[in-house]
């Protein structure tokens, strides 16, 4: 990766980690579809000036249907989900599991984009998966006060996120990324409109409630959105999905530093297998596996 696209990559990840900390406080004052209304609104608010151009509102005629897919599968859908998720489940926990799209990216990579899996992403994809379940095994409790039906809510959004990188990648390449960013806002603002209108709270969320909400639609999804396409222009779907490989480290830290969640050492087990099994599907760390035509990774280069 170029300097400039690790920099993008670091900083997104840094405000995508405070992401989970402004949902954990910020939702259960909102509930989670009032929060995301807010979200992808202002968000889509602040990303607007760029249809004021001619040049920006000929792209997303000739882009939009694909544009506003993508939007719901990249933003309304899982922000929906992980604010549900965080209702219930730690900042830093939840983006662990978070660190999971890169699984989901790689397998839908495989078997519906044609991109080929090396040995290394392979076993990568299994570590990441012993991971996952090492960091979640025994909170799959599904009755009443369990937190079985967060964490599938929270690798549902992961999974959602997979999809749309390469969805991404296949239908938006080359395609101006502001234009691409306000448009998915757009789209999510308008799907969730009724809905967030429907369960908007009874009682007025606090002050601190609305500075969360507000740093979510700005900091979080407007500036965040246009580093994390202009990533999927520069490094691809898998390799800007990495930026999950950094999250979680950020997440963790805001919350154990601002929110007071234990870092025990199962957490740190169920982190490092994760984050190992991501290095090697991201082929950031390889096991130089080897075919009689080089290594299957290699092949697109």
């Amino acid at each position: 990766m170029k300097t400039s696209t690790i920099i993008r990559l670091i900083v997104l990840s840094m405000i995508w980690g405070a992401s989970f900390l402004f949902l954990r406080i910020a939702t259960p004052e909102f509930r989670p579809l009032a929060l995301i209304l807010i979200r992808v609104a202002v968000g889509a608010l602040c990303l607007a000036p760029v249809f004021l151009r001619e040049e920006s509102r000929a792209t997303f005629r000739k882009y939009g249907w694909k544009i506003i897919v993508v939007g719901i599968l990249n933003s309304a859908i899982p922000f929906s989900l992980l604010a549900y998720s965080t209702l219930s489940l730690e900042a830093g926990f939840t983006s662990l599991l978070n660190a999971s799209t890169p699984i989901f990216a790689a397998v839908a990579g495989a078997l519906w984009f044609g991109m080929r899996l090396g040995g290394s992403q392979v076993v990568g994809l299994c570590v990441a998966l012993l991971g996952v379940v090492a960091l979640s095994w025994d909170r799959l409790e599904f009755k009443d006060g369990g937190d079985g039906w967060a964490v599938l809510a929270a690798l549902l959004a992961s999974s959602c996120y997979g999809l749309a990188a390469n969805l991404s990648r296949r239908w938006l390449a080359g395609v101006n990324v502001r234009v691409v960013s306000a448009g998915c806002m757009a789209a999510s603002a308008v799907v969730l409109f009724p809905l967030g209108v429907l369960y908007w709270p009874s009682v007025a969320p606090s002050g601190a409630a609305w500075a969360c909400a507000l740093g979510l639609a700005t900091a979080c999804t407007a500036v965040a959105y246009l580093l994390y396409f202009r990533l999927l222009e520069d490094a691809g779907a898998v390799a800007a999905s990495s930026v999950t490989f950094l999250v979680p480290i950020f997440g963790v830290l805001w919350g154990v530093w601002l929110l007071q969640e234990r870092l025990d050492g199962r957490l740190l087990l169920g982190m490092v297998v994760t984050l190992l099994g991501a290095a090697l599907t991201l082929k950031v760390i390889r096991l130089g596996f080897r075919t009689k035509r080089g290594d299957a990774s290699e092949s697109s280069k």
